[in-house]
């Protein structure tokens, strides 16, 4: 893929659809045998906002647990905070070639991308792109979003309910990655139905797993068609395209991994700050002496967006394959098993946040939560996201007194994106 891109569809396999959505109660925790029967990364008790009790257990009886058989295969999960920590600094013994999700990828249907790579490649591609989000491109794009974000807010409706998922926080990072990819700006809606899909669950946002791919093969046309018109440009731009298209270690990728990286920049880049903006406004309704602290002390918004990221975690687990048998626990995790890290636990643990439940936006160690990551692969962007949730809530403290949540707060079907789809708001009139 050194100069233009041409790319042919692959044939697609239909999967079946996910089990039927069932309601999680409290007392559903206690009835559970931690046992080779139960893994935790089922959907629908992310949806139904059930989880953190299972972690609360698995933590205390299991802290290292074996699900022998799932819809995702066998997978250990570590749900320990210290634990999470050595397992994703040690990149030598836990590997993250393969995927980075319980779920693994069909074969035919692979996407190689920087984030599921080991070095040196991993750290060849990642630095390709990283400028973007350097502390100079930063105070670049501060002003930009800020004005953005300010229209956005400007623009939205007075004493009537609206969904604040889609007017306020899918906008304001959609807007960010349009920015990011120097991308048409009349069809930047495309980069958020492009992540969601890449991440939804079969028989919810796309019927089938052909479905799927039929359309991330349509960004993957897209995106080859904005390759083409940079790739021989005297002069590249400050854009992840060009950046892609013109460094030594990324301008002779496949197709799919192109597409790969790709999806990785746009999930990376909407989901984390998406789901934390839509968090902040349910956690301080759900919390109101902390929206109350908030106004009185505007200056404890950046220690607010450290507390609403851990205590949102959106993105709820990374996985990585075990290099060599390892001891932990008492027990072995074998050569090739899969390791799943739930970084939502670990940003409850008791032993590293007190009171970890409680929603404290003073909480003085609340930037040591782990919904970056350690290690080579802590999220690239993480500078990014946190400012623009500082200027958003700048600039909400400016204009509004209140946001009142009218009902209930509805979350996405996924055990890996821990985020919403709809949060019922009003504003005053």
């Amino acid at each position: 893929m050194s100069e233009a891109i041409d790319t042919t569809p692959q044939e697609a396999s239909s999967t079946p659809a996910m089990p039927p959505i069932r309601t999680y109660q409290p007392e559903d925790v206690a009835k559970v045998a931690l046992d080779a029967h139960f893994g935790p990364a089922r959907p629908e008790i992310f949806q139904a906002d059930a989880i953190l009790p299972y972690f609360a257990r698995m933590r205390e009886e299991a802290p290292l647990h074996y699900t022998a058989d799932s819809d995702f295969g066998a997978y250990w999960s570590v749900t320990r905070y210290e634990d999470i920590m050595a397992i994703d600094t040690d990149h030598e013994t836990f590997s993250s070639e393969g995927g980075i999700t319980v779920g693994t990828p069909d074969d035919d249907f692979r996407l190689p991308m920087f984030i599921a790579m080991d070095p040196p490649r991993h750290d060849e591609q990642r630095k390709v792109v990283s400028p973007v989000v350097g502390p100079r491109n930063l105070a670049a794009m501060e002003s930009t979003i800020r004005e953005r974000a300010g229209d956005i807010l400007d623009s939205l409706p007075r004493g009537e309910t609206f969904n604040w998922v889609d007017l306020v926080s899918i906008e304001q990072t959609t807007q960010m990655l349009a920015t990011l990819f120097d991308f048409p700006w009349e069809d930047r809606s495309k980069l958020t139905r492009w992540s969601d899909v890449a991440t939804a669950a079969p028989g919810t946002l796309v019927a089938n797993e052909e479905e799927r791919r039929a359309e991330l093969l349509e960004c993957l046309e897209y995106f080859v068609g904005l390759w083409n018109e940079r790739v021989n440009l005297p002069e590249p731009g400050n854009d992840l395209i060009s950046m892609l298209a013109h460094g030594e270690a990324t301008k002779n990728m496949e197709p799919m991994e192109y597409l790969g990286n790709l999806i990785l920049l746009i999930v990376g880049g909407n989901d984390t700050t998406r789901n934390t903006i839509s968090a902040s406004v349910l956690a301080l309704n759900e919390n109101p002496d902390q929206f109350a602290k908030l106004r009185a002390n505007p200056g404890l918004i950046p220690n607010m967006v450290s507390e609403t990221i851990r205590w949102q975690t959106p993105l709820a687990h990374m996985r990585r394959t075990a290099n060599r048998d390892v001891e932990m626990h008492g027990q072995t995790i074998k050569k090739g098993d899969k390791v799943v890290m739930w970084y939502v636990s670990g940003n409850r643990d008791p032993e590293q946040f007190e009171n970890p439940n409680a929603y404290l936006i003073d909480r003085p160690n609340a930037r040591q939560h782990m919904a970056f990551g350690f290690g080579l692969h802590r999220c690239m962007g993480n500078r990014l996201a946190e400012l623009q949730l500082k200027v958003v809530w700048e600039e909400i403290l400016k204009r509004f007194d209140k946001i009142e949540v009218v009902g209930e707060a509805e979350r996405s079907y996924s055990s890996f994106v821990r985020g919403y789809t709809n949060l019922p708001v009003r504003l005053p009139a």
